[in-house]
């Protein structure tokens, strides 16, 4: 599919070099696709980038959901929910480096990458209100707590995971894990 060649090219570029080094031509030359069919998907560099943040947002938000949607033992939970994100940014991190600092200087990749955030921050903040109702977590405020942990995940997986040398997956993988438990359940 002709898009998702697209997308691919963008993601390839984006470990190699920063948002504004990205060009249509850039990118068009990665493919087998002539620029017009660049036109085709996408209006310019700023939609594909959008895109991009879109699909990667989304399997964060997928391995999230096993602690989010999980039934069971929180902490245990909490461990897989990090085993899968921090898998996501092992294999996605330059690419999220790469729109973390492009939300810097660019207004729409600010903007898309924000919501990102944000969506994390709230829907842990929603579950972390069930979870106090259901008396499984202790009383904190769910959305300050929320907010404290998702930024926290982000930086802490930017600098480990997208930058060299990495951090092994393992040691970040419990060192999340053991956070968030500790804070949430008071225990390991």
């Amino acid at each position: 599919m002709a898009e998702g060649e697209i997308i691919a090219a963008a993601e390839g570029l984006l470990r190699e070099r920063p948002f504004r080094e990205l060009t249509v031509d850039e990118v068009m030359r990665r493919t087998g696709l002539s620029r017009p069919s660049f036109y085709v998907y996408f209006r310019d560099r700023h939609q594909l980038v959008l895109r991009v943040v879109e699909l990667i947002g989304a399997e964060l938000f997928t391995m999230s959901e096993r602690w989010l949607q999980g039934e069971g033992n929180g902490p245990t939970l909490t461990r897989e929910a990090t085993e899968g994100i921090v898998g996501v940014f092992a294999e996605h991190g330059p690419v999220l480096r790469a729109l973390a600092d492009a939300a810097t200087d660019d207004p729409d990749v600010e903007d898309a990458y924000g919501h990102l955030v944000q969506g994390f921050i709230d829907v842990t903040a929603r579950h972390i209100e069930a979870e106090i109702a259901a008396d499984r977590i202790l009383a904190l405020d769910p959305h300050e707590t929320a907010k404290a942990l998702i930024l926290m995940n982000e930086r802490y997986l930017n600098l480990s995971l997208a930058r060299e040398p990495k951090t092994p997956r393992e040691t970040v993988v419990e060192t999340l894990s053991t956070i968030w438990t500790r804070t949430l359940y008071g225990r390991t």
